[in-house]
């Protein structure tokens, strides 16, 4: 099982030092996610001070940009990196494309099927000097002259991840994807009866199996050395918990479980005007609720339940910590993950 970690620090000393320390810890990637910075710009640094780690976005957002901008960013990536980049995209919501990028928004399965199709056409007219003539529903690219053409990207076009939660994206995720990127509000139950059904029916759509796939899980994590520490990774986990189940796009994963109406409840909060709303959103995630979503445990033991619950589904996981640790905590589960 390889094992990635998440980029976040911004400043240029900051991400050179976690790029190595990752490098060195053993760490098979290191991933930057689009929140408040731009997602690509520090893994030009991260790979300029590694030999070995992939660097990745987890992820980019997709729509808002074009597919002629994004394969620009990263195919040089992929150059720079000496092949080992990898584009992890994700749709967001109608809100932020329209109102925060002034970007159209529809039918994203569909219209993210069509993006990565054309990222496919955009990096084969540069590596595999084929003809660019891409015409879709949502995005046409259809010139492409010597002078605006790079030379091939070293390792060949970059692996390209999907996020996804539903099976519409799901099912793309498996026709024209190299790797599906779990959201941590995923339970080992959905990955196994809805996630990796509805994957293999898009693999098999695209002719492929899934040995030609990855699944790449961001896993909700509380541990703790001391019952303190303990007591603050369950507290920011159930609250993380709290926050995903109040979003009505990821009710199917409570519904399979049985519990829709923890969904609505959650929801009702979320969007009333307590002033304690979170905290009585948080108080909602039972034990039950949090063991089903989260690994918790201490330390020496994380390793094994994640081996126990996801060995089999997953390829690849990270730790999804909704609370401040100590990074030298997670060396040892790193090294036993990826040697067990």
């Amino acid at each position: 099982m390889k094992v990635d970690g998440k980029l976040n620090v911004w400043s240029t000393a900051e991400v050179v030092e976690e790029a190595r320390h990752h490098d060195k810890t053993g760490y098979d990637g290191l991933w930057a996610s689009e929140s408040k910075h731009d997602p690509f710009l520090p893994l030009l640094l991260a790979a300029e001070h590694t030999d070995r780690l992939e660097v990745g976005t987890a992820i980019a957002v997709a729509f808002a940009r074009s597919p002629m901008q994004l394969a620009y960013t990263a195919h040089d990536l992929q150059s720079y990196s000496g092949g080992r980049f990898v584009l992890g995209l994700g749709s967001q919501i109608k809100p932020h494309i329209e109102r925060r990028f002034a970007m159209p928004w529809s039918r994203p399965a569909a219209r993210m099927r069509e993006y990565v199709s054309a990222l496919r056409a955009i990096w084969a007219a540069w590596n595999e000097d084929q003809r660019l003539d891409f015409r879709g529903d949502f995005y046409t690219h259809t010139l492409m002259s010597p002078f605006f053409s790079p030379p091939p990207a070293v390792g060949g076009a970059p692996k390209v991840f999907v996020a996804a939660v539903g099976e519409a994206m799901t099912r793309v995720a498996g026709e024209v994807a190299d790797g599906l990127l779990a959201h941590g509000f995923t339970t080992e139950r959905y990955l196994r009866e809805v996630t990796l059904p509805t994957v293999e029916a898009g693999l098999a759509k695209s002719g492929r199996t899934r040995a030609d796939f990855a699944v790449s899980h961001l896993l909700l994590t509380a541990t703790g050395r001391t019952e303190e520490e303990m007591a603050r990774a369950v507290a920011g986990t159930r609250q993380q918990i709290a926050f995903y189940g109040s979003t009505p796009a990821y009710r199917g994963v409570l519904e399979l479980h049985g519990w829709g109406e923890l969904g609505d409840e959650l929801h009702a909060l979320s969007t009333s005007r307590r002033e304690d709303k979170w905290e009585a959103m948080t108080a909602l995630v039972d034990d039950e609720v949090l063991n089903t979503f989260a690994v918790v445990a201490e330390p020496d033991r994380v390793a094994g339940e994640i081996h126990r619950r996801y060995g089999a589904l997953v390829d690849r996981v990270s730790f999804y910590t909704a609370y401040e640790i100590d990074a030298e905590v997670w060396e040892p589960i790193v090294r036993e993950l990826r040697t067990a």
